[in-house]
């Protein structure tokens, strides 16, 4: 018999060893596709998509890319060798001279 193309929640959620409704959670969130089929709208999980969510969840692991909806790390800074910018500034006003008044809270005495 061959391998089927299709999942239910059900399995998606043995698959991922998460409850039901935490498979469901990740189709209506979008992290996972899923289409619905059926008169009785039942949800189904394309086996390659199962694979494809669960390669981007080890990516994320690894810090190789972002979550859905926020953006990419940026690799291209080596904060070893990169002290161009080293004097403390403050957007609005400019480089900033002496210590830092303390702010918020009770002005001390």
């Amino acid at each position: 018999m061959p391998t089927p193309r299709f999942l239910t929640l059900d399995d998606v959620a043995e698959i991922l060893n998460v409850s039901w409704s935490q498979a469901y959670a990740l189709v209506r969130r979008k992290e996972l596709i899923a289409i619905q089929i059926g008169g009785r709208g039942q949800w189904r999980v394309e086996v390659d998509e199962l694979e494809r969510f669960i390669q981007q969840k080890y990516a994320e692991a690894r810090g190789d890319t972002a979550p859905p909806g926020e953006p990419a790390p940026d690799t291209t800074t080596d904060t070893a060798t990169d002290t161009a910018t080293d004097t403390a500034t403050d957007s609005a006003v400019g480089p900033t001279t002496g210590p830092r008044a303390p702010t918020g809270g009770r002005a001390r005495r």
